[in-house]
């Protein structure tokens, strides 16, 4: 298979940025509470709109920013970013905010599906992708980070007929990229960074 060679050559060719964004991710599971609803904000951020911007505004809105201004202010701080989704998600990271202090306790305490779950359910703006995008920065590395660019490169290299990835189908969609990763011998984390540089050419979180 064509994708099966693309990713083995860009192992040779990118490797070494991959490790490093990599151990980056796995330095977050010695981070205390505070650091992961930051994580959190981020990945809450960045749904619908590009990584650049919501790195681009969690460089500028600290973690205790996050959890403490009031939902006006934060709104005023995304606009002034020039965050799009300002009004929402500053509704979204507030109405969160109970998790500001436990949300590593919690999640470091349950099992791989639960996370997910947990997640899914209970965290304002966080879908089955949102979800997996942060589980995957705070050093996990099974969950598959299923957004429209992962999705058109599994369209076009026929991995997949479905139409658009929906809570109903991301965990079959996330099965055959197992698969994938796999047969190249890595993880899923490793894999989502590597298909990413296809669709970007760019290494983000």
């Amino acid at each position: 298979m064509q994708l099966i060679d693309e990713i083995n050559l860009l192992k040779n060719r990118i490797g070494h940025i991959v490790e490093e964004r990599i151990r980056e991710f796995e330095v977050m599971q010695n981070k205390d509470n505070l650091s992961w609803f930051h994580e959190l904000c981020f990945c809450i951020l960045t749904a619908n709109t590009s990584a650049e911007m919501g790195i681009r505004v969690q460089s500028s809105i600290s973690a205790i920013e996050f959890a403490t201004l009031d939902e006006m202010d934060l709104s005023r701080r995304l606009r002034e970013a020039g965050y799009r989704f300002y009004r929402t998600r500053a509704k979204y990271i507030v109405s969160n905010r109970s998790y500001a202090g436990n949300i590593k306790d919690i999640i470091t305490k349950m099992g791989k599906e639960e996370r997910r779950e947990f997640l899914v359910k209970n965290i304002k703006g966080m879908g089955y992708k949102e979800a997996s995008h942060f589980l995957r920065n705070v050093g996990y590395k099974d969950y598959a980070i299923i957004d429209k660019h992962i999705f058109r490169l599994m369209v076009e290299n026929g991995l997949t007929s479905e139409k658009q990835v929906n809570p109903k189908n991301y965990v079959e969609l996330e099965k055959i990229l197992e698969n994938i990763a796999r047969t190249v011998d890595i993880d899923l984390a490793r894999l989502d960074l590597y298909l990413w540089y296809m669709e970007t050419g760019k290494v983000l979180k």
